[in-house]
């Protein structure tokens, strides 16, 4: 399990939207820009909240078929010391393994106030959630493939592996910030580097718009803008480069 980051490193993750913390993520290089990102199959349930940072607690589901022998699943409850196994914030991470994902929620009020009261700050699905409101009132984020009416037949099947929510691969522990956008996976050795980097981007960016919109725009300043922008990705790379050559 990796390391726990400080609270003032995921507070100012906190403080980015996904689009920033994904351009910032690119920089660096650690991955192809198609991976560690959710496709859009998964939809953010409340865009109006503030951004989502937590470590991911796994789990996998089925909804889709009734028990041999009675009417319904009895709910397990190993999984409340599974998710404290993971530092706070946390986030549960359910995969719904049914062919067709998505046909019961297991995600509703009670699950949501459970989790909630166990550390979790919000919940990331390529299943179904229900309940939306009174959800939404307790300031629980959630991601989901849809929304359904009925749970169906939702059971866990079990904790703490590896889980595929929109194309993202998902292990315990691993850092996921999300928002209206979407979600994305931190990579956990440059974290602590995001939130400096996206504000250096930002402002280069403010400088482009502030260009565009201004009466003394011409082609050659913005030319001049634009290469300013790519400067801080430049400077990032060489920074990475040096601090993997001397460590």
């Amino acid at each position: 399990m990796k390391p726990a980051l400080p609270p003032a490193f995921l507070d100012a993750l906190r403080q980015l939207d996904s689009c920033a913390v994904s351009n910032a993520i690119e920089r660096f290089k650690l991955r192809l820009r198609n991976e560690g990102v959710a496709d859009a199959t998964i939809r953010c349930c409340f865009p109006h909240f503030s951004p989502m940072v937590g470590y991911a607690v796994t789990a996998r589901i089925r909804c889709s078929n009734p028990p041999p022998a009675s009417e319904s699943y009895i709910d397990r409850t190993d999984w409340w010391e599974e998710i404290q196994q993971i530092p706070a914030p946390r986030v549960f991470v359910i995969q719904d393994i049914d062919e067709r994902p998505g046909l019961g929620a297991i995600l509703g009020e009670v699950h949501a106030s459970i989790l909630k009261a166990l550390g979790c700050t919000g919940a990331i699905t390529n299943g179904a959630v229900r309940d939306l409101p009174a959800i939404e009132a307790a300031r629980f984020h959630l991601f989901a493939g849809n929304v359904a009416v009925s749970h169906a037949y939702a059971h866990f099947v079990d904790f703490g592996g590896k889980v595929e929510i929109g194309g993202v691969k998902i292990q315990p522990g691993d850092l996921l910030h999300g928002d209206r956008h979407g979600f994305l996976l931190v990579p956990h050795s440059i974290a602590a580097d995001v939130p400096a980097l996206a504000a250096k981007m930002k402002e280069q960016e403010h400088r482009i718009i502030a260009l565009c919109h201004s009466p003394g725009f011409s082609p050659a300043k913005l030319r001049e803008a634009v290469e300013g922008y790519l400067s801080v990705a430049t400077e990032t790379q060489e920074t990475q480069t040096r601090n993997h050559d001397e460590s």
